[in-house]
């Protein structure tokens, strides 16, 4: 039998047997995740809080209008003297005085620092964005990563699989030359113990699918438990362009925005802090009720309503130096938001190149591992050919099927590495597919 039909048989066993299986698909993964994942959605809380903070009555824009009602009262033992001389004394003597009304209280001036706390909360808002979309990128990136790298495995468990069916052959080969006398019992003994190695290999395999699969559940926010299968296909996107990444990533990069706005962020601070140097004006109205008794006096009751208004005004003139301590250290918090910046670009940078150069690399090494494979797989239909008639020894045997069996599972490597930093690139340049 051909090793390529024996791998189509193989393969169409291990999807026969899926079919009971839930095959998640890769978009179906990543709409789970988009709609379970904690990580995406406290991002999303957060950039709600952003855009609820974003107000201009949050930037001291708008006046405050509050209700307010005071009332005090006193019971005294009083003793007043007349301009005439006479005196009057009363014990007990109760006064009780009311007022309520609405009052506004108005900032309309106060050195433009709240059009700069505005522009501040514009770009929070703006930098709750760029964090979601960060978030949404790692872990759309995890899912990638973690579901090519389930792809791959299955693809080596099915090498696997294909591996102890060749050595179940050699066994019945060994046993039926040990039963005519053509081969020693050592013989059919080293052909078990491959097989068992095989099967070891096997089940250790297994396992590692079934851990890969519960971390593929952790990132989906479902349960760690639900059994799945995934499509037996890598397929990598070859024609990647390293000036065309760097583009996107300098008007795409999550993190690099982020740092942008967070230095437009660290300048409208500035401009808070510079307005401490200028008046504050103040506007206050309202409408009041007043009401007083007294039990000894001139005026034992009196009432009053109507309209009141007026204007403060706060000119700054010395605060012990702390206006300029502020605004220094409100300018270091510029020059080091700038240099985060340019670290941050430097940063990407490097990233992208190392990366599109592990990219190039692997695309190559899938090449030649290609026909590594194509070679190896040749070479077993030969050999075995040969064993079935006694030309070759078992140990020459053995040689080639994990040839074999090595050159899938870098042929399979090859493939996962390449796709890796293809999703990594991709990821970088905020053009990564969800």
């Amino acid at each position: 039998m051909k090793m390529k039909s024996l791998y189509i048989i193989i393969l169409l066993v291990f999807v026969s047997k899926s079919k009971a299986q839930e095959l998640l698909k890769l978009e179906d993964a990543v709409k789970i995740a988009l709609e379970n994942n904690y990580d995406i959605k406290l991002s999303r809380n957060k950039l709600k809080i952003d855009e609820l903070n974003n107000s201009i009555g949050n930037a001291g824009m708008l006046p405050a209008v509050n209700a307010t009602i005071t009332n005090s009262n006193s019971i005294l033992n009083t003793t007043q003297t007349q301009s005439d001389g006479t005196k009057k004394t009363l014990d007990g003597a109760r006064n009780m005085n009311l007022s309520y009304g609405v009052g506004l209280d108005w900032t309309i001036f106060d050195g433009m620092k709240m059009f700069a706390k505005k522009e501040q909360l514009n770009i929070l808002q703006k930098q709750g964005k760029a964090e979601l979309k960060l978030a949404i990128l790692s872990k759309i990136s995890d899912v990638y990563l973690t579901y090519f790298d389930l792809v791959q495995q299955q693809q080596q468990l099915t090498a696997l699989d294909t591996a102890i069916v060749v050595s179940q052959q050699r066994i019945t080969t060994a046993d039926n030359r040990f039963s005519i006398g053509k081969a020693s019992k050592l013989e059919v003994l080293n052909a078990q113990v491959d097989f068992n190695t095989d099967n070891s290999l096997l089940l250790k395999q297994k396992e590692m699918i079934k851990t890969t699969k519960i971390r593929l559940n952790e990132i989906l926010a479902r349960d760690v438990q639900t059994d799945f299968t995934v499509s037996n296909a890598i397929l990598v996107d070859d024609k990647l362009n390293l000036e065309e990444i760097k583009s996107l990533a300098e008007k795409q990069n999550p993190q690099l925005q982020a740092q942008i706005l967070a230095k437009n962020s660290a300048e409208q601070q500035l401009k808070q802090v510079k307005a401490g140097r200028y008046p504050t004006v103040k506007i206050n109205s309202g409408y009041n009720f007043t009401h007083s008794e007294a039990s000894l006096g001139f005026v034992t009751q009196s009432s009053g309503r109507g309209f009141v208004y007026g204007f403060s005004a706060a000119v700054p003139i010395f605060n012990g130096n702390l206006q300029n301590r502020n605004e220094k250290i409100a300018k270091v918090q510029v020059e080091n938001a700038n240099m985060t910046l340019e670290q941050q670009k430097r940063s990407l940078e490097s990233q992208i190149g190392s990366a599109f150069e592990s990219y190039q690399t692997n695309l190559e090494l899938t090449k030649v591992e290609a026909k590594n494979l194509q070679i190896a797989e040749q070479n077993l239909d030969i050999t075995l050919s040969k064993f079935k008639i006694g030309t070759i020894t078992p140990i020459e045997f053995r040689t080639a099927q994990q040839n074999s069996l090595d050159a899938k599972v870098r042929y399979s490597n090859a493939l996962y590495l390449t796709k890796i930093y293809e999703i990594m690139l991709k990821e970088l340049a905020g053009n990564l597919s969800f």
